[in-house]
């Protein structure tokens, strides 16, 4: 910056719409403030913020006022975040102050220095060699650090090898002033070059080519490869040729529980040069390793959506795995879909960005057949594994004992004869979804939702799975008869497992599902003990449909297609071909041929015939074709806004008046307000309006109108209010 700014615009830390101008401190700024924080009046009070842009000249703004002081001598973000960041709030409509915060970690946020993130280390003092050299007693854990050190400082990566818990002898031995804290320069530690990595065939080799090909510029990849086709390794041989040129790798993943073995492959081939970034880690351990990636110390950086925003100053590579799946979407707050972010990322960095899956979402199919997305195809399982054969089981007439028929019970103790794994798949936890009074009729239905109360047998509890209300069993009688006789309908996930250990009482059944899995470790060891082939019948949700390797798995049940099938969402149709192939693709990872029976009343429905073919392409194709007709994503760009309030009126009328004050545009289809899909939720009421266009640009348009006509109405002070661009859902 050669000549002193003579105003700032800062990003402030507030729900607020827009940038703020402030003069510079009085003793003007030390270095260049963009991408550092600064503290700046803001009402009656100070906020932090975001320096994003300096001017040479001073707007005519009476009564202009100065940053009060300047946080850093060097920027938190570099100009490629600041501009990722001011178009994400931009094109997602959010706060840009409440955008560039969602970068930092809470720390910086909340005005820590960021020299306070470096990760300690701890080296070896001359008191500690004298220990060493049998000057004191030592006990087995000392004496292990204390060698270690003698070898170099201790940081992170070392302690992490260490088979016990580190942090009280760690204390100990500084206290004895055996071992001091220092700052070391850090460097990435890079892997020992074909360490651990596999061969290659024919489809994951021509993959692998045009990815490197790619690199230094920008150019987005379509991974399409069936599940257990080696998508993985293709990665993993990626990231060790953009490691070894000095560059680094982002690598997005939907859920860190759902995709450990990913990880661990990772970190088995990468050791200390790959650093994991999710919601488990305690935020001082998120904060020392988004510290560690912008320093250059971590070559790769493994994470859920937002790691998306990870400071990486010589990216190289961006990889999106299992691209399709909805929870790159934040649906709370920022909602932002890490998928398109990335994308747009690896546009501003030149890099190439890898979104892989075996089922594409709509979205990148849409953009692969328009030419925008270069499709890389493996077409066959690794290692020469079959495909699973897929059948559809009729099951109109049949007598179903927990939603259990022969034809899948006959083949689950053909399983268990030869010593082979069943999975049995339900995307509904919990007992059964319903529990009616036979005598009056009465259902359970949660107090603060439009929904029924699902119960849970083992907890006696009546559960709302959408605001978490939850009633005793008996609690429940007061709402009904006075001899109530109680029934359910439907079946979860809890009541398929009572019915496995009854019908098959020497099979070792284990339940996978939200309401197992919630202690810390709980789902590792689960799918250790599935590995392993201690259980016999795994039954579960969701959990079980994405990225895990169970060898013993020879059969996959689908207990319910038909509840996904007659869904009322517009991508329901989508997610069911998703998730039924996702879930298939359990079966058969060995030598065994795997079989996928799927449950369905409705045997000859057409997209049920699609996906029993395997054909996802033809799926998708006719998809397209009916959203298209429809006028829906991604053949036309939608936002939805959504009202809530206590008042059941307030949502509809806030909209209402909206709409009436938005100017017409012949681009710009409007459709509500209407209550949404669920009114109530939470005891809230709900309402959407939703605006559609064939042309992006128009849309964004009419939305900077919108948004700057409802932040003037009057009605919104009665209610919450947002705007949700690309949703997941339209109500």
């Amino acid at each position: 910056m050669s000549v002193p700014p003579a105003c700032v615009q800062v990003a402030v830390f507030a729900p607020v719409r827009r940038l703020f101008d402030y003069l510079p401190p009085p003793g003007g700024f030390a270095c260049d403030p963009r991408g550092c924080r600064v503290r700046v009046p803001f009402g009656r009070g100070e906020r932090m913020g975001i320096v994003v842009a300096v001017a040479a000249s001073t707007p005519d703004h009476p009564g202009m006022k100065s940053v009060f002081a300047l946080l850093d001598d060097e920027p938190v973000l570099d100009p490629t975040l600041l501009a990722l960041a001011r178009w994400a709030a931009a094109y997602y409509c959010h706060p840009p102050g409440e955008v560039f915060a969602a970068l930092m970690p809470v720390e910086l946020r909340r005005g820590a220095a960021l020299r306070s993130l470096r990760e300690p280390a701890y080296a070896l003092t001359d008191a500690g060699r004298t220990a060493l050299a049998g000057g004191s007693r030592l006990g087995p854990r000392q004496r292990t650090l204390l060698t270690a050190a003698a070898a170099g400082p201790l940081r992170r990566a070392e302690l992490d090898t260490v088979s016990f818990d580190v942090s009280r002898v760690l204390a100990g031995l500084c206290a004895r002033t055996w071992l001091a804290p220092v700052a070391l320069d850090v460097a990435p530690a890079m892997p020992a070059p074909g360490v651990g990595f596999l061969a290659l065939n024919d489809a994951q080799r021509v993959a692998l080519d045009a990815l490197l090909a790619a690199r230094g510029h920008f150019a987005v990849h379509l991974l399409q490869g069936v599940t257990g086709s080696g998508k993985t390794e293709v990665y993993l041989h990626a990231a060790r040729a953009v490691l070894a040129a000095g560059r680094q790798v982002l690598m997005l993943i939907p859920e860190i529980g759902l995709s450990e073995q990913l990880v661990e492959r990772f970190r088995q081939r990468f050791g200390a040069a790959a650093a994991v970034l999710h919601s488990e880690l305690s935020e001082r351990e998120r904060a020392l390793v988004w510290a560690r990636a912008r320093s250059g110390d971590v070559g790769i950086v493994l994470g859920t959506r937002s790691a998306v925003w990870t400071p990486l100053p010589a990216l190289g590579l961006i990889v999106v795995d299992e691209e399709h799946d909805p929870a790159f979407k934040q649906e709370e707050g920022f909602r932002y879909s890490a998928r398109d972010v990335a994308v747009m990322r690896a546009r501003d960095a030149a890099v190439p960005v890898v979104l892989g899956t075996a089922t594409p979402s709509l979205e990148s199919e849409y953009n692969a057949r328009r030419g925008r997305y270069h499709r890389l195809v493996l077409p066959q399982r690794a290692g020469g594994a079959a495909a699973p054969t897929l059948l559809g089981v009729d099951v109109r007439g049949m007598k179903l004992l927990g939603g259990l028929g022969d034809t899948l019970c006959t083949a689950i103790d053909e399983r268990l004869a030869r010593g082979e794994q069943t999975l049995l798949f339900l995307n509904r936890r919990g007992y059964a979804p319903v529990r009616m009074c036979h005598a009056c009729g009465h259902i359970a239905q949660c107090s603060r939702c439009d929904a029924h109360l699902v119960l849970h047998q083992a907890r006696e509890r009546l559960i709302c799975h959408h605001c978490g209300n939850e009633q005793r069993l008996d609690a429940s009688r007061e709402a009904c008869c006075p001899t109530p006789d109680w029934f359910t309908l439907g079946v979860g996930t809890e009541q398929v497992e009572a019915v496995l250990r009854e019908r098959f009482p020497g099979a070792r059944v284990l339940r996978i599902d939200r309401d197992t899995m919630r202690r810390k470790g709980a789902l590792e060891r689960a799918y250790a003990a599935v590995r392993d082939r201690r259980v016999d019948v795994l039954v579960g949700t969701q959990m079980l449909a994405k990225g895990h390797d169970f060898p013993g798995v020879t059969l996959v049940g689908v207990v319910d297609a038909d509840s996904r099938l007659f869904a009322v969402d517009f991508r329901a149709g989508e997610r069911f071909a998703q998730t039924l192939l996702q879930v298939a693709g359990r079966a058969g990872r060995a030598e065994a041929p795997g079989l996928v029976l799927v449950q369905t009343h409705h045997p000859s429905h057409p997209l049920l015939q699609l996906v029993l073919r395997h054909d996802y392409d033809a799926f998708a194709a006719a998809a397209l074709a009916e959203r298209d007709d429809a006028g829906l994503p991604p053949c036309v760009a939608l936002a939805v806004v959504r009202a809530e309030a206590l008042d059941s009126h307030a949502p509809q009328r806030f909209l209402h008046r909206l709409r009436t004050a938005l100017p017409a545009a012949a681009e710009v289809d409007i459709a509500g307000p209407v209550p949404a899909a669920m009114e109530k939720r939470a005891g809230r009421y709900r309402a959407v309006l939703m605006l559609s266009s064939r042309r992006r640009a128009a849309l964004a348009r009419m939305l900077d109108r919108l948004l700057a006509i409802g932040d003037s109405l009057p009605e919104r002070r009665r209610v919450r209010w947002h705007v949700d661009v690309d949703p997941q859902e339209a109500a």
